[in-house]
């Protein structure tokens, strides 16, 4: 029989739970591998083991952030309803996701927090979980839900609008028992909004006529 692995999945479950406690607490730079290691009661040891150092442990809490929001978007039931679909995974995954893991979300989505820059297999598991707003978009895209507007264009406008909803709910301006009728409601007027036009929004920000 083989040894038994002293550092399993439970022992790294459980230092990435501690990583975002500490996150919440004093923000990136109070993770570090010893008090990673006693918040989750284990040893230095296991994290070097795991992780290989903290830098490898914010890198892995970064690929776990942008994992639980994949997890929390792809939750939501399909339907046959491309814009339905459309705003119920930004209303029950995303901002489902920003209410769980708001320090997460601060550290990972925004600049408000400073973090050290993404590896690129944490910025390949951030583009995978952009990819799921990208498939939504190209099913409201061929149900004729967006206009002349293209899928790239109303990428960056249906982020920015989620994560804007998502900050102003978080410090508090959107109370949360009118954060689901107000998020269903801007994001319902845009996406009428953006059907209804002829011309499309070019990343730069500018709009003009098709």
């Amino acid at each position: 029989m083989g040894r038994p692995r002293l550092h399993d999945e439970q022992t790294r479950h459980a230092l990435l739970a501690a990583a975002e406690r500490l996150v919440a607490e004093g923000g990136v730079d109070a993770v570090t591998v010893r008090a990673a290691a006693v918040a989750a009661d284990t040893t230095t040891r296991a994290v070097y083991a795991l992780f290989g150092s903290k830098d490898g442990l914010v890198e892995a809490l970064a690929q776990r952030t942008f994992a639980l929001l994949m997890d929390r978007v792809a939750a939501v039931p399909p339907s046959g309803d491309p814009g339905g679909d459309l705003i119920a995974c930004s209303v029950h995954g995303y901002r489902a996701f920003a209410l769980e893991h708001p320090d997460l979300y601060r550290l990972f989505f925004t600049a408000e927090l400073p973090r050290p820059a993404l590896s690129a297999q944490s910025a390949q598991t951030r583009t995978a979980a952009l990819d799921q707003l990208v498939l939504l978009l190209e099913r409201a895209k061929t149900a004729g839900l967006l206009g002349a507007h293209t899928v790239q264009d109303v990428t960056l406008l249906w982020d920015a609008v989620c994560m804007g909803l998502a900050m102003r709910e978080l410090c508090g301006a959107i109370h949360r028992s009118e954060g689901e009728p107000i998020w269903t409601a801007t994001l319902t007027a845009l996406l009428a909004g953006l059907g209804a036009t002829d011309q499309h929004v070019h990343p730069a920000g500018s709009v003009r006529a098709s």
